[in-house]
């Protein structure tokens, strides 16, 4: 994972001259929001000539690791308050520019197909379920959420041998959807893009609502754009596709 983290730093780098050329703003976002933000994109595109947006999406710890590393970015946004906080403690983000903009819920989730369906946290700890995915606690945050929610119910000592760790929420979803594992940690947009192929077992409690932030990345040379693209994910047009996409506004 390590070296596939390096080699995607060192591409950033490699292209910093093609993606900070004037009108294309580099946006780094949390996996989750892969689908909800192309569709943005697409519309700030078309509402703002000359101007392109270009995505990076991946676990919300490794963009951190990145923008800390020198990628050429200009927008982040993580799936966590956390990440967000560390970005700003590390000076790698604006905190007058940071936003919350977008809201959403862990959810268990089982294969669509699954013959049993776990009708609470404790019964993952029956053999029948054997293998759990969750997204590494260390970097992307639905894992992290996951993590101490099981830690809350004091079933973390004996439901962590059962975890596979995955790189992104995305790569969790798809470990479900492929009947790869027994169940799996996601988020409610995410599950909703596999109905279906994954079942939502339960609603997980977290300590902390799960809000999503947005703040201008220090250095960016696309600020006035960066400004104009944060102001748009929040416009009700906007607001409209991320609803859409399963996420709710950051206030609820």
């Amino acid at each position: 994972m390590h070296c596939a983290r390096r080699a995607l730093v060192a591409l950033l780098l490699a292209g910093a001259a093609g993606l900070g050329s004037a009108g294309e703003l580099t946006v780094s976002a949390a996996a989750s929001l892969t689908n909800a933000l192309r569709e943005v994109g697409a519309a700030f595109d078309a509402q703002n000539p000359g101007t392109r947006v270009l995505f990076n999406f991946a676990a919300s710890g490794s963009l951190l690791q990145q923008i800390a590393q020198g990628a050429p970015v200009d927008v982040f946004a993580s799936a966590d308050a956390e990440t967000m906080d560390e970005a700003e403690r590390r000076r790698l983000v604006d905190p007058a520019s940071r936003v919350d903009f977008a809201a959403n819920a862990l959810v268990l989730v089982v294969p669509g197909d699954a013959a049993q369906v776990p009708a609470s946290l404790a019964d993952l700890a029956r053999p029948a379920w054997r293998r759990i995915a969750i997204g590494a606690p260390a970097s992307v945050p639905a894992g992290r959420y996951a993590e101490r929610a099981l830690e809350q119910a004091g079933l973390w000592p004996a439901l962590a041998p059962k975890t596979i760790r995955a790189q992104s929420v995305r790569q969790a979803l798809d470990y479900v959807a492929r009947g790869e594992v027994d169940a799996g940690f996601v988020y409610a947009s995410d599950a909703a893009l596999m109905a279906g192929k994954v079942r939502v077992a339960l609603a997980v409690p977290t300590a902390t609502p799960v809000r999503y932030p947005i703040a201008i990345v220090v250095g960016s040379r696309h600020v006035d754009e960066a400004r104009r693209f944060i102001a748009f994910v929040r416009t009700p047009a906007a607001q409209a596709v991320l609803r859409r996409h399963g996420f709710t506004a950051p206030s609820s």
